[in-house]
């Protein structure tokens, strides 16, 4: 297995539990994440990712709210995304399983075991004006436990005008689990429950609450609770911003059926308050 590129400091897995956000700058190598560019490229068209700025436009057309940028239609990329890659793919299994980054969530969560959630695949195309509505993972996902967490692997140089990811500081310790969205507006998805997400921006403006953001490159991580809000702006740039998520679970973490939100066909074992099973959530690292 691929080792880390340096050490996780005290400070980095400190900042990560009180901020719920912590950036990892050059903790792998650049080629292990650059090796997946093709892989990615080869699910462009196909049924494995969703063509979210089509969702975006059925959206709009129905009078939802959807907020973008005025980038000319002309000019206007492609938002697309797809879960669960590692199922079929063995580049994205290696990546999920046997890269650096199981251990990396494993010192971070302070875990003794590392379980996969899922991956998924995160593209925006230079002039995508769909924005990523502020969100909470946690609400996606059938499971409870404190040490939950998605690192977010970027391909290429991000930045705010690429469309980097917002994080709202400190908001994995707020009370409410909210419902979870269709990520292009905040429409809810039907059958949930929960709070919905709260203006972040605008308690911001009033002093409420922080929002941060990083300049990255690949190599750098950036790993967030999976109760923190985020959300990310367009990418009116003239470059990619394509980026790999891995959702990881820890040994605090059991099932728990969250109304509403979608199902993954493998898993087949999920028993209510259980440990997570193997079979469907493969281990993918155990402290020595």
């Amino acid at each position: 297995m691929e080792a880390m590129r340096r050490e996780i400091t005290t400070e980095e897995i400190e900042t990560f539990w009180r901020d719920g956000i912590v950036c990892l700058h050059e903790i792998i190598d650049p080629q292990l994440v650059l090796s997946m560019s093709d892989p990615i490229a080869a699910l462009v068209g196909t049924a494995q990712v969703a063509d979210l700025s089509a969702m975006g436009d059925a959206l709009a057309a129905n009078g939802q709210d959807v907020p973008r940028s005025e980038t000319p239609a002309d000019a206007r990329g492609q938002f697309f995304a797809g879960v669960d890659h590692w199922l079929e793919h063995e580049e994205f299994r290696q990546f999920a399983c046997q890269s650096p980054l199981p251990e990396i969530a494993g010192r971070i969560m302070r875990s003794d075991l590392v379980y996969l959630w899922e991956d998924s695949v995160l593209s925006k195309e230079p002039g995508t004006i769909e924005r990523t509505a502020w969100h909470q993972d946690m609400g996606y996902f059938h499971v409870s436990g404190n040490k939950v967490c998605t690192m977010w692997c970027p391909l290429d140089s991000v930045t705010t005008d690429s469309g980097s990811v917002h994080f709202v500081v400190g908001s994995h310790l707020w009370d409410d689990i909210y419902q979870p969205n269709l990520f292009v507006s905040s429409v809810v998805i039907p059958g949930t429950v929960g709070e919905q997400i709260p203006d972040v921006e605008a308690m911001a403006e009033r002093g409420e609450c922080q929002i941060v953001t990083f300049d990255t490159e690949p190599g750098d991580v950036t790993v967030h609770h999976a109760r923190t809000i985020h959300g990310a702006g367009p990418n009116t740039s003239e470059r990619h911003r394509r980026a790999i998520s891995l959702r990881y679970c820890g040994d605090d973490v059991v099932y728990l059926t969250r109304p509403g939100a979608p199902l993954k066909e493998h898993h087949h074992k999920m028993v209510e308050g259980a440990t997570l099973n193997s079979e469907d959530c493969p281990i993918v690292w155990r402290r020595n």
